[in-house]
């Protein structure tokens, strides 16, 4: 079914294949097998497994998902800025007994985020717990290239098109703020 999504999506829009794959013949079996123009590896996955993906893979953009537990997620930046394109910071815990990997809903410390923004030269999603109501304060603190979001856009379970207009108004308004304040300055 992901292959015949991605067929149709015309260009430009990219498609993103999520994979909690963690070995680099693993994952570029599920690309080949989707053919998506983006993949996210939401699990923290070996060095050398992210070398061999880049190789193995070189035509697909590669996103790598930092789960932010705490300060050391900084420390990732070298092992992966080599061989990604992107990152995305997101609030899962990959290591506890029943892994998290996205869509928890929480969000995690955005000091920690913003100085992770600073330090690489990638471009950097920002992904957990973000709402409407929060959003504006995210933005403004982390400066991130983009969003992404799931959890705060839904009620039981499903899209709820209220959410996702106040979510996308907040963003709006916080774009035209910063630009405007960008010019004054």
């Amino acid at each position: 079914m992901i292959a015949e999504i991605t067929a149709l999506v015309p260009p430009p829009v990219a498609t993103f294949l999520l994979t909690s794959e963690t070995t680099a013949e693993a994952i570029s079996a599920h690309i080949r097998a989707t053919n998506p123009s983006t993949v996210q590896v939401v699990s923290h996955i070996d060095r050398a497994e992210s070398q061999k993906l880049a190789a193995l893979e070189p035509h697909v953009r590669r996103v790598q998902v930092i789960h932010v537990e705490g300060p050391e997620a900084l420390d990732l930046i070298p092992a992966y800025a080599p061989h990604v394109h992107a990152f995305l910071l997101d609030s899962g815990r990959p290591n506890a007994p029943v892994a998290e990997l996205g869509g928890t809903g929480r969000a995690h410390d955005w000091a920690i985020s913003a100085a992770f923004v600073r330090a690489t030269e990638r471009p950097v999603f920002l992904a957990g717990g973000l709402s409407a109501a929060n959003v504006a304060d995210a933005i403004k603190q982390v400066r991130p290239y983009g969003l992404d979001l799931c959890s705060g856009v839904r009620t039981a379970g499903q899209l709820d098109p209220e959410k996702l207009a106040a979510f996308v108004l907040a963003v709006e308004q916080t774009d035209a703020e910063l630009a405007s304040a960008t010019l004054v300055a």
